[in-house]
């Protein structure tokens, strides 16, 4: 008996489970084992929906999906005869015509314009509802305006009312747009204030350098020290004030600089000749702007910071103006003085030059070496040492009264005492390879003495020199120009090419006999074979040649004077002279110390 009510209960709970399965599957809630999708299945037939709006498939055949995983699928095409629509069964893990379904996770079938491989058509997929491929759903978006809106017409027993449903698209831009509007006027605030801080500046320096023109008056007893400091006299006597430039605040506004011409072009930068306007009138100042391109920062930075150095002024040293970072541009400036002569390697080419020209030309370079090189001023006080390492004739200036002004300081190196011989190292074989002294094409400079530096500097000043010497006419016949070395080498020479001839060959530039005839020309020659020496320290420094130079011109203008007096006083005739005879005896003797007295008498 207990067994048989075991039995009984057991069949009522088998019952019961397949009672709720059965329910379970026709409500519509999941179920344990999956079912096929049922779907429209038919072949491509003929339609009257063009597309718009809401279409139904016309489909008679519905079929249950063979796979558990295809979905219901609806394609309709357009094509030149009408329009047709296809209904189907479809994984959707596999391409179909080419496409990847990505919608069918719904239970409408919303179409979708897609590019197949038998051209555009509208694609939908759906599953979870019987038959979801029947009907099929157009968005507005796909054949209207974007902007436009979904109209739902609502109808009652007494009124009709539409209701607009904007996109969504257009619901996200209005929340951005929301979002971002306090961003924006936070914007324009900020902006306005940064245009009204640089108008109000500009207003002030403006005001500042027409108070500073007025206060400046001309003083009875001439220029002070600040005054020849600010104000750059041109080689025509004009002046060219740099006062105009240092009184701007170069970090807010830069010079109203108007460039005009390219005059040179090198390695690192562009020269060219520029307008510095005047702020009240339309007159202008000439100066040569130094462009440099934005990724030569370092070598801008470099001559900035040597020009900078007040010490570095001299006659024979390109004046300086000011430096100014342009970073509308991503240029770097550095703007100094203009001399219309251009550097000495033009000069030389369109120039055959005199005797007194070249000792003008010689000495003034060996002074600005010499001021370069020296570590203290004229008056005593301590300065850094400073060397070119680029010295040549392309980087020396011809100024008007034909002294020259060395300018590039882009390699040069200031020799502080705080530098370490790594720091020194450091510096690498820089310079133009024509140029380069034995040692620096050999890499053996001595680093623990910062004379050896100089005495490169020597080396190419040496170089110079006989260029200045190769175009004078006091030598003789004067060739046409050619830098040290000449036609030796390239054009362009490489630092191998220069080791094989300076080194190996121990050449040097040649010095023809007929310069020798010339005393003067004979006395540099002989300067310039000792700065070229191939042992640094027997070379002179410049300041040595400084001194030679100007030595032996005035020697020579001493003895020019001398031969000129010499001419100009003609010979005296001879004339009789009586001579009293005493009765007494005159000795022999006393007559001879008579005429003698007579002649030098005659030569004073």
């Amino acid at each position: 008996m207990e067994a048989q009510r075991c039995s009984l209960s057991f069949r009522g709970v088998l019952l019961l489970v397949f009672t709720l399965l059965l329910e379970s599957g026709n409500s519509g809630m999941p179920s344990f084992y999956p079912f096929s999708q049922l779907c429209k299945f038919c072949d491509l037939e003929p339609s009257s929906c063009s597309g718009t709006g809401t279409c139904i498939s016309n489909c008679s055949i519905t079929s249950t999906c063979a796979d558990a995983n295809e979905v219901c699928v609806a394609i309709w095409w357009k094509n030149e005869t009408g329009f047709s629509i296809e209904t189907l069964c479809h994984d959707p893990s596999m391409p179909l015509y080419g496409v990847i379904l990505d919608d069918y996770n719904s239970t409408t079938c919303a179409m979708k314009e897609k590019n197949t491989t038998h051209g555009i058509a509208h694609f939908c997929s759906c599953k979870d509802e019987e038959e979801c491929n029947d009907k099929l759903l157009f968005s507005p978006s796909e054949f209207t305006k974007p902007t436009s809106c979904v109209r739902l017409e609502v109808q009652s027993s007494t009124h009709r009312s539409i209701i607009v449903d904007p996109p969504q698209d257009y619901k996200l831009m209005s929340v951005i747009l929301v979002s971002l509007l306090p961003l924006l006027v936070m914007g324009v605030i900020v902006a306005g204030m940064f245009y009204w801080y640089q108008a109000h500046q500009r207003h002030m320096l403006h005001q500042e350098w027409e108070n500073s023109i007025k206060k400046r008056k001309p003083r009875a007893g001439g220029l002070d020290c600040s005054d020849a400091c600010a104000i750059m006299m041109d080689d025509d006597r004009s002046d060219s004030s740099s006062t105009h430039a240092n009184n701007l605040n170069h970090n807010t506004e830069p010079l109203p600089i108007e460039l005009d011409l390219l005059v040179g072009k090198g390695r690192f930068a562009q020269v060219y000749k520029a307008k510095l306007k005047q702020t009240t009138s339309d007159q202008f100042e000439t100066v040569a702007v130094k462009i440099f391109p934005f990724e030569e920062y370092a070598s801008w930075k470099n001559e900035k910071d040597i020009f900078s150095n007040t010490d570095l002024r001299h006659e024979n040293i390109l004046h300086f103006l000011t430096a100014e970072e342009r970073k509308v541009e991503k240029q770097y400036w550095l703007i100094t003085a203009f001399h219309p002569r251009g550097n000495l390697q033009e000069y030389l080419t369109h120039h055959v030059i005199g005797w007194e020209e070249l000792k003008v030309l010689g000495s003034s370079l060996a002074r600005g070496v010499a001021h370069l090189h020296s570590d203290h001023l004229p008056c005593g006080r301590p300065k850094v040492p400073i060397v070119h390492r680029d010295l040549k004739s392309s980087n020396i200036l011809v100024k008007n009264d034909l002294t020259c002004c060395l300018c590039d300081f882009g390699l040069g190196l200031c020799l502080d005492s705080s530098l370490s011989v790594d720091d020194l190292a450091n510096s690498g074989q820089v310079g133009t390879a024509r140029y380069m002294a034995p040692e620096v094409l050999e890499a053996r400079l001595n680093l623990e003495n910062i004379e050896s530096f100089k005495q490169t500097d020597i080396y190419s000043m040496a170089l110079v020199l006989w260029e200045m010497t190769s175009r004078c006419e006091a030598i003789g016949e004067v060739k046409e120009y050619e830098p040290a070395y000449g036609s030796k080498v390239r054009e362009h020479p490489c630092v191998e090419s220069m080791k094989d001839n300076v080194l190996r060959d121990r050449g040097r530039p040649e010095i023809p006999e007929t310069w020798l005839r010339h005393q003067g020309v004979a006395e540099i020659c002989a300067t310039i074979k000792e700065c070229w020496d191939h042992d640094p320290e027997a070379r002179l420094t410049a300041h040595c040649v400084a001194e030679r130079i100007f030595e032996m011109a005035d020697e020579m203008d001493k003895l020019s004077i001398r031969s000129s007096s010499a001419e100009k006083i003609p010979e005296q005739p001879k004339v009789p002279v009586e001579v009293e005879i005493p009765e007494k005896e005159v000795k022999i003797t006393e007559i001879q110390e008579f005429i003698v007295d007579c002649s030098v008498s005659d030569e004073k």
